[in-house]
């Protein structure tokens, strides 16, 4: 089954240029020219995907993502910029997006992104292929299954977006071990993002809430003030 990707562009041309590229891939796509209309789509859930423009006329990218994540919805976006509105970028990393295209961008760049993005979610949603080599990582009753890249806490799934995911991982793979913003930034997000260290913020904030509302008592990501954070060594379960 194809994926299945939601445009939300006001620009009737750009939507059509991304529409047309992104079919050369095969994938089923809606476009909707609408922020209010792509909100109440994309909120009923069902795609691999959302190219999302920042500036729509009714209901902006920002609010929609925003509202979106606020839900629990964990569809990765890709989200479309100007080229001047860095501020736009940073705030939409740390509202939760994946990643961001500047305009105007490339068709290659777009499809590898879009690509990648559904490749890293479609990893989480696959439970009939064969059992990787990678072990689960467990920590007392945290366990982050590498392969099917699902977190739980004693049993109960927390839903996590990919880039909160890979950074979760990332930071349990080194218990114990301090990074920066800066270098966390740099692993998960690439060095594409330099200069956007609170969207390193944002994502652990997001993450310690998720604990939270599971029940965790403990602080499995800890802030060592000055530096930046790291993962808590506590005791690795075997």
């Amino acid at each position: 089954m194809p994926a299945k990707i939601l445009i939300i562009e006001d620009q009737a041309d750009i939507g059509a240029l991304i529409s047309l590229n992104l079919q050369n891939l095969d994938y089923e796509l809606e476009h909707c020219m609408s922020g209010a209309e792509g909100y109440r789509r994309a909120a009923g859930q069902g795609y691999s995907a959302i190219v999302l423009d920042v500036m729509l006329p009714d209901m902006s990218g920002l609010d929609i993502c925003r509202t979106l994540r606020q839900q629990g919805n964990t569809t990765p976006i890709l989200m479309l910029t100007a080229k001047k509105s860095e501020a736009d970028r940073v705030e939409g990393l740390e509202l939760g997006a994946d990643d961001y295209l500047t305009k105007p961008f490339s068709v290659r760049e777009l499809q590898a992104r879009v690509k990648a993005l559904i490749r890293r979610a479609s990893l989480a949603n696959d439970s009939n292929r064969p059992e990787l080599e990678s072990m689960p990582l467990r920590f007392s009753a945290l366990l982050i299954d590498i392969d099917r890249r699902i977190v739980s806490y004693e049993g109960k799934t927390l839903k996590l977006t990919s880039k909160e995911f890979d950074l979760l991982l990332y930071m349990a793979s080194y218990p114990g071990k301090v990074f920066t913003r800066e270098q966390l930034l740099n692993a998960v997000w690439g060095y594409q993002h330099n200069g956007f260290e609170h969207t390193v913020n944002s994502h652990i904030n997001r993450l310690r809430n998720k604990f939270s509302h599971a029940g965790a008592s403990l602080a499995y990501i800890e802030t060592v003030w000055g530096v930046g954070y790291k993962f808590s060594e506590l005791e690795q379960a075997s």
